[in-house]
């Protein structure tokens, strides 16, 4: 699975990508639906930026505490997280981290500046491509443990409704699930106390997305 040692060319597996991100559109549709994740229109850049992958901005000020927007970036879902104290508080508990495959982060799969216990810049918000480090599916929200919930004795986070594969809401995956890797976290930067523009690493960062293990 991992970019540098997969003996598949670059092309196959980004048409493999693409396929299965196109392939589970429908059932992103019901999960974002199901858990009333809103799409902000301003935050949607224009179809030159998408094509371009360029960086694209987002307003935090827009994203209520427990609540998470999709936005996307070269084609990908960015998941915004506004992550409240309960919350922060869940993801440094130790029977959390007791069942996490890799709670430190370990492995090459965010920024520098990310690897830490929330896996972000500010701990309140979470930032991670929503993409399944399994086959590509996108996995669904579920910030809250509740009877409503796919997976039992589970605390909440993302659930990958396609085979399973459990992550918190620091994109952390769990053991003995078919993903290998915690979710990916994308460069991006503060521009002002609101506002952070994803594509784009802080000043002292010169960290390149392409270096990590699974895309």
């Amino acid at each position: 699975m991992s970019v540098v040692t997969s003996p598949s060319p670059a092309p196959a597996r980004h048409s493999r990508r693409d396929f299965l991100y196109i392939a589970t559109g429908a059932v992103a549709g019901i999960g974002a639906a199901a858990t009333l994740i809103p799409l902000i229109n301003q935050m949607n850049p224009d179809a030159a930026t998408l094509a371009a992958g360029g960086p694209l901005e987002a307003d935090l000020s827009k994203v209520a505490p427990g609540q998470q927007i999709l936005v996307r970036w070269r084609g990908r879902p960015i998941f915004i997280t506004h992550r409240t104290e309960a919350l922060l508080k869940e993801l440094r508990s130790a029977s959390l981290l007791a069942r996490l495959a890799d709670p430190r982060s370990e492995e090459l799969q965010q920024p520098p500046y990310a690897k830490n216990w929330h896996r972000s810049v500010k701990p309140e918000f979470g930032v991670l491509v929503g993409i399944c480090t399994h086959l590509g599916c996108i996995p669904n929200f579920f910030p809250r443990p509740d009877r409503n919930q796919p997976a039992p004795d589970w605390p909440g986070g993302y659930f990958c409704p396609c085979h399973g594969s459990k992550y918190d809401l620091a994109g952390r995956v769990f053991q003995n699930v078919p993903a290998p890797y915690n979710l990916p976290v994308p460069p991006y930067r503060f521009v002002s106390d609101t506002v952070i523009r994803v594509g784009e690493n802080p000043p002292e960062s010169n960290f390149d997305f392409n270096s990590i293990e699974q895309i």
